[in-house]
């Protein structure tokens, strides 16, 4: 196994680190995780807030996630999704901040998860997260994905780990 670890880690830092690629690694990354989470989230959120609304009481136990209301007003997540969009691209361009641009990049990520996740909700207004319509946000991550997958990243890194995969597999 360590032999397979050693062979992804060459494969990152020969097809990502060194060709500059690592930044848009880490937005994939962070933007792939924060969509799973979110999603994780708010069926979480969902399923809690169910027997309330058949009329039920629900069990007495510590809710693991909540939706956040300012003044009686649901927050939608994509808010500050657009908020760290903002200030990534403020710090980015405006400021040219050079310093660590990983930490830069893995905002950007979160910031792109939070938001595309809601997409639905930019064209029609109203919170269609859980209709039909609303399934137009996991398509357009699951394409931005692969898009951002394939094409920032570049094939080698894609052609390089499946060769680590077919050796793991042939070894087992």
């Amino acid at each position: 196994m360590n032999e397979v670890w050693h062979d992804v880690l060459a494969a990152y830092q020969r097809r990502i680190v060194y060709p500059g690629k690592e930044p848009a690694f880490l937005i994939l990354v962070s933007f792939l995780a924060t969509f799973l989470l979110v999603r994780l989230l708010t069926h979480t959120i969902r399923r809690e807030q169910a027997p309330r609304a058949a009329g039920r009481s629900a069990p007495r136990r510590r809710r693991l996630a909540r939706t956040v209301r300012i003044r009686g007003v649901h927050v939608h997540h994509l808010v500050p999704g657009i908020v760290l969009l903002l200030v990534t691209g403020y710090l980015d361009i405006a400021l040219s901040v050079r310093t660590d641009r990983r930490l830069i990049a893995v905002f950007f990520g979160v910031g792109a998860g939070l938001t595309l996740d809601e997409f639905a909700l930019w064209f029609h207004l109203q919170d269609v997260y859980w209709s039909a319509q609303g399934r137009a946000s996991v398509r357009v991550v699951l394409v931005t994905a692969a898009v951002a997958g394939l094409v920032v990243l570049g094939s080698g890194f894609w052609y390089d780990l499946g060769h680590v995969a077919a050796r793991a597999l042939g070894a087992a």
